[in-house]
């Protein structure tokens, strides 16, 4: 009997009386578990009174999220420290240490002061933001814009003013407000890059626009909607919460966008002499398939030019190799602007090559003594001295049907042969039947056709006049 009445002054005393039902009695109260059922029961009924109850605990969602912050910072300084040229990692690295600085201060709040933990904190917050978008401008070698400093600019606009500093739903629909502005700069960041090139970008630029669409709409919800403090608290937690994914498959396609590019780089230097710049002998080679479809389609003939710098080896002794790797840098710098499309390459040593859809003999042959009489006229300084250098040029013709690139090299090789044999410093062309012709066991030097030089032209002129004055 004192058990049961032990038990019903306690459930009396928390709960009130009009809130137990009329039958319940002295029996039914005996047990701990019952009295557990009608604290539940009760606390139900509370809620049910006062309001939807806060679904998200909030410091717990933002040390979480500065932990992971943390964790990608130092990853990030890390990345960075290994290739301190791209800046990118840098600014990166201080986003995410700026966002989780920025949340523990929110998350702190209580135990410093409200300026450090509101107006502060959620300004670092935003800064972090600001600091991707600097990245994502350093990844393309691009200058920070002033509309990257938005974000936090916005909060500290827009927190002081007394009908928002002393709301907290006005708070947070600023705070979403300044989010959506960082969204849409990362999103502009995004694009301002090569988009034909890098199709990461628009899924990453389109990641952006998701997440600043959902911060706007989750402030102007809660501008119309005038919740109340533990609603405001609840719609910002979703919308943190969808934020966060979106973030965490922004960062994964800005991996996959940086893995893209390594590798692009990669193959860019197994076809790319590191000397000159231009083609090595396998990306040129890897252009010919090309060159000769689109003869085809503009009914063209193909033509592969080959050349080779005079007494090279002269140069090197004399001057040095640097003043040969000079001599070199300098024909390739000036041959490839001559070049259609610039497939131009070197093939190794002092030879370099290139492929062209040509109308006829005559455009090819106007290609290469563009190129030959430009070197000869713009002698190479390598800082000490001038040196002369010339070039021999030797071509091969063939159709777009009928071209073979093991053909042409072997005809153009044997043009370049008979240039240098005519006395170096000259054009050689190999017609369709020369080309199309099998290689001779031994080159002729006195085969092909050589194209008068410039010289040799004015020359024959002058004969012409003073002959006609005499007659």
């Amino acid at each position: 009997m004192k058990e049961g009445l032990l038990y019903s002054t306690v459930l009396i005393h928390v709960y009130p009386t009009e809130s137990l039902p009329a039958d319940i009695g002295l029996k039914q109260c005996r047990s701990a578990a019952t009295l557990r059922k009608w604290r539940a029961s009760s606390a139900r009924m509370r809620t049910d009174r006062q309001g939807v109850a806060a679904v998200f605990n909030i410091a717990t969602g933002l040390a979480i999220w500065c932990s992971e912050a943390m964790t990608l910072a130092l990853v990030l300084f890390v990345a960075w420290r290994h290739n301190v040229r791209n800046e990118a990692y840098l600014y990166w690295g201080l986003g995410f240490l700026l966002t989780g600085i920025g949340f523990a201060m929110v998350a702190l709040r209580g135990e410093i002061p409200s300026v450090l933990s509101i107006e502060a904190g959620n300004a670092i917050a935003l800064l972090g933001q600001s600091a991707w978008v600097a990245g994502f401008l350093a990844l393309d070698r691009k200058r920070i814009e002033w509309w990257a400093l938005l974000p936090p600019v916005i909060w500290l606009a827009g927190v002081f003013l007394p009908w928002v500093n002393s709301d907290y739903s006005n708070r947070v629909v600023l705070y979403n407000l300044a989010s959506a502005t960082g969204a849409t700069a990362l999103a502009m960041a995004v694009a301002a890059g090569d988009m034909r090139r890098e199709r990461t970008r628009v899924k990453l630029m389109g990641v952006f626009v998701i997440q600043g669409c959902l911060c706007f709409g989750s402030a102007l919800m809660m501008a119309l909607t005038l919740p109340s403090d533990i609603e405001a608290t609840n719609l910002g937690g979703a919308s943190a919460m969808a934020s966060a994914f979106l973030l965490t498959i922004a960062f994964a396609f800005t991996c996959r966008l940086i893995m893209e590019r390594s590798e692009r780089h990669l193959r860019a230097l197994t076809l790319t002499d590191s000397l000159t710049g231009v083609l090595n002998r396998r990306g040129l080679l890897g252009y010919f398939d090309a060159t000769r479809e689109k003869a085809h389609d503009d009914q063209r003939q193909v033509a592969v030019l080959l050349f080779d710098l005079d007494h090279f080896k002269r140069v090197n002794d004399r001057f040095g190799h640097q003043s040969g790797d000079a001599v070199l840098t300098a024909f390739a710098r000036m041959a490839r602007q001559y070049i259609p499309n610039n497939i131009f390459g070197r093939m190794g040593g002092e030879e370099f090559a290139a492929f062209a859809a040509v109308a006829d003999q005559t455009e090819a042959e106007a290609i290469a003594e563009a190129i030959r009489t430009e070197f000869c006229r713009l002698p190479v300084s390598t800082g000490e001295a001038i040196v002369p250098v010339t070039v021999s040029i030797g071509i091969a013709l063939a159709s777009s049907i009928e071209a073979n690139i093991d053909k042409l090299i072997s005809a153009a090789d044997r043009a370049l042969y008979a240039a240098k044999a005519a006395g170096r410093n000259c054009t050689v062309t190999f017609g369709e039947a020369e080309a199309a012709a099998p290689a001779p066991a031994t080159p002729s030097s006195t085969a092909g056709e050589l194209v008068p030089t410039v010289d040799d032209q004015v020359e024959a002129l002058r004969r012409m006049g003073t002959l006609s004055r005499a007659g």
